[in-house]
């Protein structure tokens, strides 16, 4: 199943970049800051014909196109964000990603994380026990503490929570890099410890998979399990991270 999705990601990629020069259609959604193009719409269009001609059965959870209220409790189900970092894509013409994760009866298998112009595919999970970039396998991420490194954070949250500001405080840094899927990668490369944001389940299904397949944790509000429905508070950390995180709550 990898291959066939690796491919239809190389070639989503190919779409997204032919069309980076044409007049993009930019519509908002929830708020100014909120965007979506024709090309995302378009991208998840085509992902989701390609898992439909390879798998008849297979459910979708899509930010785009209507399909954001699947469950992924029961079957097999796609999670797909065709361009994660929309703002990024407009404005910067990088700095974004396309991301599929694969679920089966609720338990993630497979999460794909591509950084579209830097041409670099992270991907990975359970269903083959181990997670690369590319063609080199990752190794486990070492467990440090707040102390020991930076951090990456929803701008909104930092600049609202004086609780979440103070766990910046006791990390090294705190880092906004616009876009969940760059946000789950320095975390897979060891750049950054943890990552805390508002997700929706499309911007952080295939992450979730690959930190916790190399030893890192995840969570969402008051230490609950991740609901994969609607916007909710994403936590996802070394576990000498997140134990720091929930002893200060």
């Amino acid at each position: 199943m990898e291959k066939e999705i690796i491919k239809w990601i190389y070639e989503a990629a190919e779409l997204i970049k032919s069309k980076i020069g044409d007049h993009l259609q930019v519509d908002h959604k929830t708020g100014r800051t909120d965007l979506v193009t024709n090309v995302d719409k378009e991208v998840q269009e085509f992902l989701v014909a390609k898992i439909k001609r390879f798998d008849p059965h297979a459910l979708i959870l899509g930010e785009e196109n209507g399909q954001d209220t699947t469950p992924i409790d029961h079957g097999r189900v796609f999670v797909i964000d065709p361009i994660d970092g929309t703002l990024n894509f407009v404005y910067q013409r990088e700095n974004f990603c396309i991301m599929i994760a694969v679920y089966e009866e609720g338990v993630g298998q497979l999460g794909f994380i591509y950084d579209v112009m830097a041409g670099d595919l992270y991907w990975g999970g359970p269903k083959i026990g181990k997670v690369f970039c590319n063609d080199q396998e990752l190794a486990p991420v070492k467990d440090q503490g707040l102390a020991d490194g930076l951090i990456g954070m929803g701008i909104g949250l930092y600049a609202h929570s004086t609780e979440l500001q103070k766990i910046g405080e006791r990390s090294m840094g705190v880092r906004v890099l616009g876009c969940a899927g760059l946000e789950m990668i320095a975390m897979l490369k060891g750049q950054q410890l943890a990552y805390i944001s508002l997700l929706s389940p499309w911007d952080y299904a295939p992450g979730k998979i690959m930190i916790e397949q190399l030893g890192m944790v995840t969570s969402g509000a008051n230490q609950q399990p991740l609901k994969f429905s609607g916007r909710e508070l994403f936590f996802g950390a070394t576990k000498q991270v997140m134990a720091q995180i929930d002893a200060d709550k």
